[in-house]
């Protein structure tokens, strides 16, 4: 993979490398039949079925893919929209806001769901592998084929993968992006979602997304059983307004009795 790709014969002119991880390498390049840009990604001939994969993936969450090929040494290329934007690693490194945090996991949720549905599994979810764009778009990127045993930190114990897999690298991108201040509901959906024992993790995506949701409504979430204190601050969080209606009318009411009897 360390050779420049030979282009002949495609409508591609190589400009720069942009990145490379253990199954091929992503150029930046020009298309000169439509003079643009675009990002060209090239492995090897085994893993041609990463191009078909995507191609069948039709999300806005998933880079589109707009031409494959062979280049004359046997590798395979593919050219696809060139994101502007920054790894999600990267990204974090701004400092953006909780929420922003969430809803950045939402979306890869979203697309994984999406993927789950049609069949498709990811194989090795992990920040490197989600772009924010420069105007808040979530893509994520590289999606596994058989030959993709995943990155440690965001794999599943169990020898095979499968959509539970996903759902671990998720609980794992979750746990990486909370602050060291997240709150105990929020890590207990990651761990939830990490457990050791694929039974024991969220069914599917969406139930993932809709206790970080419940969360997000000042609601109890299903990976934590929370103590007794902490649903009554909750309950006074969600309803403070009610709460200092109701302190302002017993005031005036005490108020009143008062005056009243002296």
């Amino acid at each position: 993979m360390a050779a420049l790709p030979d282009l002949t014969g495609t409508r591609y002119e190589l400009e720069s490398e942009i990145g490379r991880g253990g199954l091929g390498v992503v150029y930046r390049a020009r298309d000169r039949q439509l003079d643009r840009q675009v990002a060209l990604k090239v492995l090897e001939s085994a893993l041609a079925g990463e191009a078909q994969l995507i191609a069948r993936l039709e999300h806005p969450g998933i880079v589109p893919i707009y031409e494959a090929g062979t280049l004359p040494d046997g590798r395979i290329f593919y050219a696809m929209k060139l994101v502007a934007g920054a790894r999600l690693d990267g990204y974090l490194g701004g400092g953006p806001s909780l929420a922003e945090r969430l809803r950045v996991i939402r979306r890869v949720g979203e697309v994984l769901a999406f993927a789950h549905a049609r069949g498709a599994i990811h194989r090795d979810l992990k920040p490197q592998n989600v772009m924010v764009g420069a105007f808040g778009e979530v893509y994520v990127m590289d999606w596994g084929v058989d030959a993709v045993a995943g990155t440690a930190a965001f794999r599943a114990p169990e020898a095979v993968l499968d959509r539970r897999s996903d759902i671990y690298a998720l609980g794992g991108m979750l746990a990486f992006v909370l602050p060291a201040s997240a709150a105990p509901a929020l890590r207990a959906i990651a761990a939830k979602a990490m457990s050791t024992d694929p039974a024991a993790r969220y069914t599917d995506a969406p139930a993932m997304l809709a206790d970080i949701e419940r969360f997000q409504d000042g609601l109890a979430v299903e990976a934590w059983p929370e103590p007794l204190w902490h649903r009554w601050r909750r309950f006074g969080s969600r309803n403070a307004v009610l709460l200092w209606l109701l302190a302002a009318y017993v005031s005036v009411k005490l108020l009143l009795f008062l005056l009243r009897n002296l």
